[in-house]
């Protein structure tokens, strides 16, 4: 299958941004995979990677090995996510701190899914953060961090409103956030909508749209189903009858993936987050449809 390449609205080279998220392993194989896609995708000079954190801190030392070696092997900006789910104030605390003191300077803040699994009614503790803007504030009193939240620009599935989820932003940066990250969606124009309400809201830190890399449509349609994102009908459509055939699934992806950031790029932004789902291959070709090269291919072109 030939896909047609996408023309970047800018100028190839360093004008776009890029990000990318990665979890944990939890084998010693998915770990080598893991840190050849971590090598890979830092020639792109990533303005930073972020290693996610299981429901209730199921994954927390495994957050905490992967975060540290990435500080002290590579040259990357590791950011941490970390959620309120099922632990004390004094534990999250103590989290940060260890972050802190292995060199990490920002921490993706989450309230994170009720240890159950979504879907069940979350409920914080007593002596733990509250809410996302109580661990937010939490963190910027512990020291000089970073600190990205989430947001939904569908809303999310647990909110009563579209509004209340803005109130919800709004709060975040006013106890300190300083960046948001969008759930994944496939329209540009969600963003956009998304986007003009925060600011009409009064939300002034960036927002940086995040891109969902998931070549197996029958594991986007679950990932869309807990978040209630919508995936619109010629979606469906460009993956119909390819069950059996990863590789042409890969080229749609990485196609699907270049032209939602080409119209993003298009109505102004300027940086984009991408859920690698600890695989280079995706990233690395959306990212050479956009005009994002590796640091050291750019400068020998120059050269």
């Amino acid at each position: 299958m030939s896909v047609a390449p996408i023309p970047p609205s800018r100028p190839a080279g360093r004008d776009l941004s890029v990000s990318f998220e990665f979890f944990p392993p939890k084998t010693e194989a998915m770990e080598d995979t893991l840190w050849t896609s971590i090598r890979r995708l830092e020639a792109l000079s990533p303005d930073f990677v972020s290693v996610t954190y299981g429901a209730g801190g199921s994954t927390r030392d495994r957050t905490h090995r992967t975060v540290r070696r990435i500080v002290q092997e590579t040259g990357l900006n590791a950011a941490a996510h970390l959620t309120c789910v099922d632990a004390s104030r004094a534990d999250v605390d103590a989290v940060v701190r260890d972050y802190f003191a292995a060199g990490v300077r920002h921490i993706v803040a989450l309230r994170g899914d009720p240890p159950a699994g979504p879907g069940h009614d979350y409920l914080a503790r007593n002596d733990g953060y509250q809410s996302t803007p109580d661990l937010v504030r939490g963190i910027r009193g512990i020291g000089q961090i970073e600190v990205s939240v989430g947001c939904y620009p569908e809303k999310h599935p647990e909110s009563p409103s579209f509004a209340h989820d803005l109130d919800l932003l709004k709060a975040k940066v006013d106890a300190g956030a300083t960046r948001a990250i969008t759930q994944f969606f496939f329209e540009a124009d969600t963003f956009f909508r998304f986007r003009d309400a925060a600011v009409k809201a009064g939300i002034d830190v960036p927002i940086i749209p995040g891109v969902m890399l998931q070549p197996n449509f029958k594991g986007l349609k679950r990932m869309a189903g807990l978040c209630q994102t919508e995936l619109p009908d010629w979606l469906h459509a460009h993956y119909e009858g390819l069950d059996d055939d990863p590789q042409t699934r890969q080229l749609i992806t990485a196609h699907v993936a270049a032209k939602l950031c080409d119209g993003l790029s298009a109505g102004g932004v300027e940086h984009f987050h991408f859920y690698t789902l600890n695989k280079a291959d995706l990233a690395l070709s959306t990212c050479q449809l956009l005009g994002v090269r590796p640091v050291q291919s750019v400068t020998h072109e120059a050269a």
